[in-house]
This record gives C-alpha cells, structure tokens and sequence, in this order.
C-alpha cells in the first residue's frame, strides 16, 4: 500500500466513545449497545475494561436473566487500547494477535477518544 493512502486510526474509529459503569447489568448494557448500534462498550475501570454483545450472547445461551447479572461478572478486563495515529494496518495485525474485534483509542493523555472495531478495519482495507 502506499505509504501516503495509508489510513490512521482516528479517521475510522467511533468516536465519542460509549462507555458504561462496572456496576451496570448486562441488560442495561445490552440496551445501550441497542440504542447506540454498536457491539461494544468500555467498562470505565483502570486499566480499562470491555464488554461486547458476544459476553452479552453468553449470558442467554446460560439461560441467566440479564438483569441479575453484573458487568464485572462477563466484562474482559485489561483490554489493550490503541492511539489515534497508529495506521489501521497495524491494529488489524493487534486484532489477529489478540484474538479481538474491538480496540478502545486513548490519547497521549489516556483519556478514551473512540473505539475501532474489526468492522470498521475490513470496512477501510476492503
């Protein structure tokens, strides 16, 4: 790819980003990520941590009722965050490294700006 095509992160992430209390349900997580039409939220503990529809999927495959369950109990903690001008390039290597679909996008600050998701890197390399 041309190095002067190439795409950075912060031109395709979501931004603002969606977060949501380590105290919430994963129904009121599932609700948002409804409202919101995204499949991930990031759970505002340090280091950050990250809920997505596939822990929420998990929930009612175990035939748990949403409301009694904790974000904290399904949540991954720890999640590996990304800046703003890494190329996409470079986070869909992360992502099939990892394992992951999506990546929260903090700044120098480490404050949270966006999220990217697997979706939005096929979406820019396709």
């Amino acid at each position: 790819m041309n190095p002067d095509t190439r795409v950075q992160v912060e031109d395709v992430m979501s931004s603002p980003l969606e977060t949501i209390s380590k105290d919430a349900t994963v129904q009121e997580a599932a609700e948002r990520m409804c409202d919101e039409e995204i499949s991930a939220l990031v759970v505002t503990t340090h280091p950050p941590s990250i809920i997505t529809s596939t822990d929420v999927l998990a929930v009612a495959a175990e035939n748990q009722t949403a409301g009694d369950v904790s974000v904290t109990d399904v949540m991954t903690e720890s999640v590996e965050t990304v800046p703003p001008d890494i190329y996409v390039e470079e986070v869909a290597a992360m992502m099939t490294t990892f394992g992951i679909k999506h990546l929260p996008v903090t700044n120098e600050d480490d404050e949270y700006v966006g999220m990217i998701s697997s979706t939005d890197v096929t979406a820019q390399l396709s």
